[in-house]
């Protein structure tokens, strides 16, 4: 396994690699590769949605980066443009690296999970040329694994806290020019993701528990309703039983008191990975 740290070009941002080793026996395959974007409502990156997850997906044949990207203090889009400068770093590294170009999968979690969802929402809109120093098809997903991610802006739904700190800062005039891109009235609706759906969004595999009262399960309904609408690929999971932040609902992404596990959603990588093959 190559381990390493490698800097985006700002503060506290950078990609923390799980890559497999190239051997002879193998040396022409290209795997996947899975850049896992952790939650923590754009305060904070979350660990248990990091490297457990990485290991997950390396078991799975997957390439890995873990993303630590811009958080609070931020103005829209910083966040966004370290994601789309992540992808392409990754994908001008597919050489290199040993990827399959077309299968660069982002995976989010929580508010990670907004962050993944903005991005394909906008990797090809007009007003992110502006921030970012890569052509569309550079920072493109293939896919998308949104784990009980933060998705609308509505506040009888909303994650108020990861909504409020993805905003952040923007001035009045920076945000006036995206919103008039985009035709939204205000940032608000720029940052709900399900009003953002067109058909260029990516295929994604989503999943979300009804018992979960951080991220009310409305907010993935709501996307999903909105992908069905616009004909995007979509798989969609809703398990009964699981607190918000489970990760991979095992014991190995679970805090000491095993709260965090339940063993029906634990199944979500497999489900992905079904889903994933499917995917033209």
């Amino acid at each position: 396994m190559i381990y390493e740290t490698i800097s985006l070009g700002k503060k506290d941002v950078f990609l923390k690699t799980y890559l497999h080793e190239t051997f002879p026996f193998n040396s022409e395959r290209k795997r996947p590769f899975a850049l896992i974007i952790p939650g923590g409502a754009y305060n904070h990156v979350g660990i248990r949605e990091g490297e457990p997850v990485a290991v997950k997906m390396n078991s799975l044949g997957f390439h890995a980066a873990i993303l630590n990207y811009t958080i609070k203090p931020m103005k829209f889009p910083d966040a966004l443009t370290d994601l789309a400068n992540a992808v392409a770093l990754i994908r001008s590294n597919a050489e290199k690296w040993n990827i399959d170009p077309h299968k660069i999968v982002v995976i989010g979690f929580s508010a990670g999970g907004h962050l993944a969802g903005s991005l394909g929402a906008f990797w090809n809109s007009e007003f992110l040329k502006d921030y970012v120093q890569h052509a569309p098809e550079e920072i493109k997903p293939d896919a998308l694994l949104l784990s009980y991610p933060v998705i609308t802006s509505n506040n009888k739904y909303w994650h108020e806290e990861s909504i409020k700190n993805v905003i952040g800062s923007i001035s009045p005039e920076n945000a006036e020019k995206i919103c008039r891109s985009l035709g939204k009235e205000n940032m608000t609706e720029v940052v709900s993701i399900e009003k953002n759906i067109t058909k260029d969004f990516p295929p994604a595999f989503i999943w979300h528990t009804l018992q979960d009262e951080c991220v009310p399960a409305k907010n993935t309904l709501l996307l999903a309703d909105s992908l069905y609408e616009a004909g995007i690929d979509c798989e969609y999971h809703l398990f009964n039983r699981g607190k918000h932040a489970l990760s991979l609902a095992t014991e190995e992404s679970s805090h000491s008191g095993r709260i965090d596990i339940e063993k029906e959603c634990s199944l979500w990588p497999e489900l992905f990975i079904n889903w994933l093959e499917g995917v033209k």
